[in-house]
């Protein structure tokens, strides 16, 4: 296991500059994920990281050491891919084992037994003698971990390695993964555009967008507290309604009606407003709004409604799903409104 260390790094194209100056320190045995949407830079990050894509500038610190010119396999990491990348004409046993023929002799000479340790950690065990033609996604990609482990690298890297499973399976693959850390406690950089893979998994989130940073932190720490309305739109699902508002007095107003008290200090004027669908409540002396579309779930149900000439989502857990043109009396939770600067986006 070992620290990452991320300083001014940056990654230029020919003169197109795609990474810029990103800072970033992962602690020994974190699991840290970089999310963002496509083309943010994610995964060119962390083909950074293993020494797949060369440094423009800044530094690459691994326990310790600047890896910059170090070739990717003296790093000292193992890297999971989207595409499993197994050698068809290899059994399991002999793909897991394969990186360790590379290594020296003393590796080697173990590789039966790591192979047997990681395929028990694994579940492999009844599939060590099979070719990967005959095994399923989810047994693939447990190979390719497991191709990963038996190394027992410093670091481990994930690059989108769920994305070719179905939902069910990449629900259970997550868990899996999540398992695996909390057993062995190595350094792990998990690239995903799924916040949900994101937040179920990881001990901190970076989020990314156009090669910058725009926040780091716990899952929880992003989802109450976003630094800007690009985090408190892309941490969440559904994502938070924003909607222009004016703060007046301590006051929010939706078309000139109060609608919530927000923490005093702030300058009165145009505001764009921020509140999660499960913070919108159901109530009887609430403001009156239309529902214009439903989408049942089965533990929640997500209610599209107008009110006060916005639209918005709400994550209603009643067990009597409304119908399109109904009329609802809705109000705000209480401390859960956010509120963001309409010009630059930023949490005010």
């Amino acid at each position: 296991m070992a620290d990452v260390e991320i300083k001014a790094l940056t990654k230029r194209f020919g003169a197109v500059e795609v990474i810029h100056g990103i800072n970033l320190s992962i602690h020994d045995g974190e699991f840290v994920a970089l999310v963002g949407p496509s083309g943010c830079g994610k995964s060119t990050l962390l083909r950074m990281l293993a020494g797949l894509e060369s440094v423009s500038g800044g530094d690459v610190m691994i326990d310790g050491r600047n890896v910059n010119a170090v070739s990717p396999k003296d790093r000292d990491i193992a890297m999971v891919f989207q595409n499993y990348a197994l050698y068809p004409n290899m059994t399991v046993r002999d793909n897991m084992a394969f990186s360790l023929s590379m290594q020296g002799r003393e590796a080697r000479a173990g590789s039966e037994a790591r192979v047997k340790d990681a395929a028990a950690i694994l579940g492999l065990d009844p599939y060590l003698d099979r070719f990967p033609r005959a095994l399923s996604g989810g047994q693939r990609q447990r190979v390719a971990m497991g191709r990963a482990i038996v190394r027992k690298p410093k670091v481990f890297l994930f690059d989108e390695p769920l994305s070719n499973l179905d939902a069910k399976l990449r629900v259970k693959m997550r868990t899996e993964i999540k398992k695996l850390h909390q057993q062995l406690r190595t350094t792990t950089v998990y690239v995903t555009h799924d916040q949900v893979e994101a937040m179920t998994m990881a001990d901190r989130i970076v989020v990314l967008r156009d090669g910058y940073i725009e926040q780091v932190g716990a899952p929880l720490e992003l989802y109450h507290s976003p630094a800007n309305i690009f985090v408190a739109g892309f941490i969440g699902s559904p994502a938070m309604n924003v909607t222009e508002a004016t703060l007046r007095a301590g006051w929010i107003e939706l078309g000139g009606t109060p609608v919530g008290e927000v923490a005093p200090g702030r300058t009165d004027g145009p505001v764009l407003l921020g509140v999660r669908p499960e913070n919108i409540l159901l109530t009887p002396d609430g403001h009156p709004a239309e529902v214009q579309v439903v989408e049942p779930t089965g533990p929640e149900t997500f209610v599209f409604l107008k009110v006060f000439g916005q639209e918005l989502v709400a994550s209603l857990r009643d067990e009597t799903i409304p119908a399109p043109g109904d009329v609802l009396n809705i109000a705000f939770q209480p401390g859960k409104l956010h509120v963001f600067d309409p010009e630059t986006g930023k949490r005010v």
